[in-house]
């Protein structure tokens, strides 16, 4: 039996470490052609603590985290070392796809390197915590400089490839923040929503192309999720303050490992995901969820001429709006 994605060919950003290394071993593993991708050789630094931070650590939590992260640690090469060393075809690629030129140079590797470009995964990203009010420009530009931006780059220079071959698949990463959350980070939850805004953009624009376009909200163990724990223990501004366990959290140092999101990624890259497009799913685990699409739950109209007064609207807007109503920002993290 032909596996799944052979003769694909699928670039897939951020896949030096974590979940792009596991989307990038297991579209390999289904038969694609991959060139992975991260910003440079080796390691990028951390993705959330400072150096002053780690030095504050005592020694024993300092040498855990090292040995944690060491253990998982990688870059694009040695992520196209293990796929060729299983058997696969893979090439990396080192560059920032913030930079639209450094973009474009990522997918024509793809191209001339296996001939195209079918399957675009990208999940690369950046982190960073701040109070909205103490929030400099540089943390909301490294972290939306990615996303969507970067992503926007991928897209743009890989449609080309597909539109003419009539058929392509767009898989974006993006986080369960794009809907707002507790943690302290204004700029990713900004960044994530533009993920799902362009994801859909890209799906409607691009569906008479036969390209589909989708995005992903995981939950699994990475570097970064180790930087979390430690940030807690450093940090005033820590990000799990008033959160609540057991309502989606939880900390995600305690997640399935990043190999149990892989399969469903291939699956949407697949014949099979033909008709499934401008979607957002939650992989974690075993578990995949399906979110559900933003409806008008109620509606107020005014019949006759001229618009609301605002004597009607304190008369009508509690009674016929807002009747049962919760705020999502007091009710939903709380």
């Amino acid at each position: 039996m032909d596996k799944l994605l052979g003769g694909k060919v699928a670039v897939v950003t951020g896949s030096g470490q974590g979940i792009g290394r596991a989307i990038a071993i297991g579209l390999a593993g289904a038969g694609a052609k991959v060139v992975t991708n991260n910003r440079q050789p080796s390691s990028t630094g951390h993705a959330i603590l400072t150096e002053a931070q780690l030095a504050s650590l005592d020694k024993k939590k300092r040498e855990r985290f090292q040995k944690e992260t060491e253990a998982i640690s990688g870059d694009a090469e040695t992520t196209a070392q293990s796929i060729r060393e299983a058997g696969g075809e893979a090439i990396a690629f080192f560059g920032n796809i913030s930079d639209f030129d450094v973009a474009e140079k990522l997918i024509r590797t793809a191209v001339n390197k296996f001939g195209g470009i079918d399957i675009l995964v990208n999940v690369a990203g950046a982190f960073g915590f701040s109070p909205l009010e103490k929030m400099t420009e540089e943390l909301w530009d490294k972290v939306t400089l990615v996303k969507p931006k970067g992503y926007f780059n991928t897209i743009r220079h890989a449609v080309p490839y597909m539109m003419k071959q009539k058929w392509g698949r767009i898989i974006n990463a993006t986080s369960r923040a794009f809907l707002g959350d507790v943690i302290k980070h204004a700029e990713y939850c900004a960044a994530n929503a533009g993920v799902v805004g362009l994801t859909k953009a890209v799906a409607i624009e691009m569906r008479e192309h036969g390209i589909t376009c989708n995005a992903f909200s995981p939950f699994a163990k990475t570097r970064a999720d180790y930087e979390l724990r430690t940030y807690s223990e450093v940090s005033e501004d820590s990000p799990w303050i008033g959160r609540r366990l057991g309502d989606g959290g939880t900390p995600s140092f305690v997640a399935p490992t990043p190999d149990y999101i892989a399969p469903f990624i291939c699956y949407l890259a697949s014949d099979a995901g033909a008709g499934i497009s401008g979607s957002v799913f939650a992989l974690g685990g075993n578990s995949i969820g399906l979110y559900s699409e933003p409806v008008i739950a109620r509606n107020l109209v005014k019949f006759g001429e001229g618009p609301w007064t605002l004597d009607e609207l304190m008369q009508q807007a509690p009674r016929g709006l807002f009747t049962g109503y919760q705020s999502p920002a007091w009710h939903t993290y709380q």
